[in-house]
């Protein structure tokens, strides 16, 4: 099997050199891995590390050893390649983030995740973008144009997710939480879109109506992307309703749902559109309706196997940023003018730092407008957190800056090498400096006791939008039957309270068609003999 793994890889161009290395390679990286995980055990407790930032430094430590043994040559064991991340790392990690949401908190509080994903990354984007067009035309970092300075603006609006929410507790800051998570899949769906829509958009000869076909491409990405997520998500849920896979084997019908979300992604790829909201919206559907159709044994094998397989991801990437920032090849290419890689990083890192203070402080005012009660409100200390929260940059900044920079992981123009090296310069220092400065941030303006008092003030109130985002999947689906939603009895209510009015005709919606075609909680089929469990028809 490692031999195999190890052949393909090198055909595939990832792996270098004989098979024999390529096996050796494999081996170091699988224990590098292990030792992530074992050391971010060990610092749990601290509260200030974490696997992301622990798999840097391990990264960092094993690329100086690899640089130091091969005399300088290399630092890392394998090749980066964008398709190894879009293809096959970030898929489970973005759709393990849909199946494990919990819907109602996130469609309840969509309107501000909106806001700060979709409307925030683009401000940020233009930020960033005439930013670095106005300083680095004063630089002298090579022949780069518009096209390039656009790219930078797409590359360094994408956040960290991933770090970002191992940062924060769900259960000390649920809203700060609840937002950051939606925000964070939002915001890297966008900053692809606008990444991947900048590639086919022709800046030479820009009119009025390129830049409205523009746009209109920009959301027909998005609404095309999500309804193919959404559509692969029910068929999934239809096929395995109707033929029950678990009445002879549960392994096929979890080997259909991973396949068919592994699909979805792919699917999305080949049409040009957005793999990253299609998958997170195939994973939400299959929490909501594939899930209630399958197995017990099948709901928790395929509840962990998800957040597994994500983890894994996550932990890879990691540790390969934290290897490749000692890249010989474009540090050398770079080393010509050390002043300027560090200016281009310090520029990068202040447009990052203003270009998203313009949005999280102007859309938490705006956002706060349409909020009656304070509770609901974001207050001013909880908008410094989620501005810091969100400076660290990560995998997809790196993906995209080998994509726009690089070809097959090399580079041999200056400009390019130096673009490669700021990012990654920029990468580590934020995951570093940010992710290590957030919990101390957190319990300097959110003290202990306002913590609890947050998190206590309507306990057990679905209705509550500081609620956290996430839960288990038991959790995310309960029926609000102890709290039942009153009938809206005006357009008064659907205006101040749309969120709530359309969740109510929803679950008419929902509990009249949607589930009695795909299934779901309480509408699950039931076989004689089956190993489904009584206590989904017993309660509902």
């Amino acid at each position: 099997m490692g031999l195999e793994l190890a052949t393909y890889l090198v055909r595939s161009g990832i792996l270098a050199t004989s098979d024999h290395t390529s096996v050796v390679s494999i081996n170091l990286f699988v224990a590098l891995l292990c030792a992530c995980i074992v050391i971010g055990h060990l610092l749990e407790e601290t509260k200030w590390m974490n696997e992301s930032i622990t798999a840097l430094f391990l990264g960092l430590f094993t690329g100086v050893v690899i640089l130091l043994t091969t005399q300088g040559k290399s630092s890392h064991i394998l090749v980066f390649s964008e398709d190894l991340f879009f293809i096959y790392l970030l898929p489970p990690i973005i759709f393990n983030a849909g199946f494990q949401v919990k819907k109602k908190q996130f469609f309840r509080n969509f309107m501000t995740i909106t806001l700060f994903g979709a409307v925030g990354t683009l401000i940020s984007f233009f930020t960033i973008s005439f930013g670095a067009i106005w300083l680095f035309k004063r630089m002298d970092i090579g022949d780069l144009d518009i096209g390039d300075m656009l790219a930078i603006g797409a590359i360094f609006s994408a956040t960290d997710s991933v770090c970002t929410l191992q940062v924060l507790n769900q259960d000390e800051t649920p809203l700060l939480y609840s937002l950051v998570f939606g925000e964070g899949v939002v915001n890297d769906a966008t900053s692809v879109v606008l990444f991947n829509a900048l590639q086919n958009f022709d800046l030479v000869h820009i009119e009025s109506s390129a830049l409205f076909k523009f746009v209109l491409n920009f959301f027909y990405l998005f609404v095309s992307s999500t309804f193919l997520g959404v559509f692969a998500g029910l068929l999934s849920a239809y096929i395995i309703k109707k033929l029950y896979f678990g009445r002879h084997s549960t392994d096929r019908e979890v080997a259909l749902m991973m396949l068919m979300a592994y699909l979805s992604y792919m699917l999305a790829e080949l049409l040009d559109l957005s793999g990253i909201l299609t998958v997170f919206f195939c994973g939400i559907v299959m929490s909501h309706y594939t899930w209630h159709n399958v197995t017990e044994s099948s709901r928790v094998t395929t509840k962990h196997a998800f957040a597994t397989l994500s983890f894994i991801a996550e932990t890879f990437l990691f540790l390969y940023v934290g290897m490749d920032a000692l890249d010989i090849e474009k540090w050398t290419l770079a080393s010509d003018s050390p002043a300027n890689s560090v200016g281009v990083s310090a520029i990068l890192v202040s447009l990052v730092l203003v270009g998203r203070a313009a949005f999280v402080f102007p859309l938490s005012f705006l956002s706060n407008l349409t909020k009656r009660s304070p509770d609901e409100k974001i207050s001013f200390r909880q908008q410094i957190i989620i501005w810091w929260a969100g400076l660290m940059r990560g995998a997809v900044s790196i993906a995209l800056a080998y994509n726009k920079f690089t070809s097959s992981g090399h580079t041999q123009l200056r400009g390019n090498a130096i673009m490669i090296t700021s990012t990654i310069t920029v990468v580590l220092f934020s995951t570093v400096v940010f992710g290590l400065m957030t919990k101390p941030l957190i319990n300097l303006l959110l003290p202990a006791h306002r913590h609890s008092s947050d998190n206590n003030s309507e306990p057990s109130t679905p209705k509550s939008l500081i609620a956290p985002l996430l839960s288990s999947l038991n959790g995310s689906d309960l029926e609000i039957a102890d709290h039942p939603l009153n009938r809206p009895s005006s357009i008064r209510l659907l205006l101040t309270k749309p969120a709530k009015t359309v969740h109510f005709y929803w679950r008419k919606f929902d509990n009249a068609i949607m589930r009695p075609i795909f299934g779901g909680r309480g509408f699950t089929p039931f076989v004689p003999g089956s190993p489904i469990e009584q206590s989904v028809h017993g309660g509902d």
